[in-house]
């Protein structure tokens, strides 16, 4: 098998990486700060991991997709 060649150099690799992870870290913040409780505390980090899926959810619901 011939090894594939990639176009990604260490520049521009992990652009999406650090936008995620900042995002991942504001919305732990956010949650926790709001969070009433220990557990929806904890909720709210569970909540950080996936917060992508909540923008593409609310955005497509908001276009009426």
């Amino acid at each position: 098998m011939a090894k594939k060649e990639t176009t990604c150099k260490a520049s521009n690799c992990a652009g999406g990486g650090a936008v995620y992870g900042l995002g991942m870290i504001g919305a732990a913040i956010y949650y926790i700060v709001n969070a009433t409780s220990f557990g929806m505390g904890v909720l709210g980090v569970l909540k950080a991991l996936v917060w992508p899926g909540f923008v593409v959810f609310n955005l497509m619901k908001f276009l009426g997709m």
